[in-house]
């Protein structure tokens, strides 16, 4: 794989955070995905919203409807009362992928057990892309340290998803 795995793909970075939406909080994640993505060499667009189902499934919508090839979340994905991404995520997956979000957990739990109350999910978006292409969908915790871990892997496991749903073979 070249070191630029997500060379050339739109990649969207949706924030979930109350507090980071009503600018009460910095963003403490969003900045560090969208920049591990473009080291990785994704085009990046980033967008902060709050922790409602309605203004998660836009923001989702409007990514892929945009062009994004993957979408990824983090915060939200949590037990607390207003953690509801992975409910916005949910319904528009044609097909999902359990082992991201159990690759991550996996990577994290020996840092600390709670990563088993994250309730992060992947999958598919199947249509709404200008290219009639798929879209890949990744949510992550709010977490920093989360967050950092994941940047580790994702590309180079997202490049490969994408080459798959474009009809490539297995590596």
């Amino acid at each position: 794989m070249t070191s630029s795995p997500l060379h050339g793909v739109a990649v969207a970075v949706v924030t979930v955070s109350d507090r980071a939406a009503a600018g009460t909080r910095a963003d403490a994640t969003g900045p560090v995905l969208a920049d591990a993505c473009t080291t990785a060499g994704a085009t990046v667009t980033t967008a902060v919203v709050p922790d409602a189902v309605d203004a998660i499934t836009a923001a989702l919508v409007d990514a892929v409807s945009g062009g994004a090839r993957v979408v990824i979340t983090t915060g939200g994905t949590g037990l607390g009362p207003r953690d509801v991404t992975p409910e916005a995520t949910a319904p528009l997956l044609g097909r999902l992928l359990p082992g991201i979000p159990e690759l991550l957990r996996q990577r994290d739990a020996g840092r600390t057990p709670l990563v088993a109350l994250s309730r992060g999910i992947a999958g598919v978006i199947e249509a709404g892309t200008p290219s009639s292409r798929p879209s890949l969908v990744v949510n992550l915790p709010g977490s920093p340290a989360a967050v950092a871990s994941a940047c580790e892997v994702l590309p180079t496991v997202l490049a490969h998803a994408l080459a798959q749903l474009d009809g490539g073979d297995h590596a």
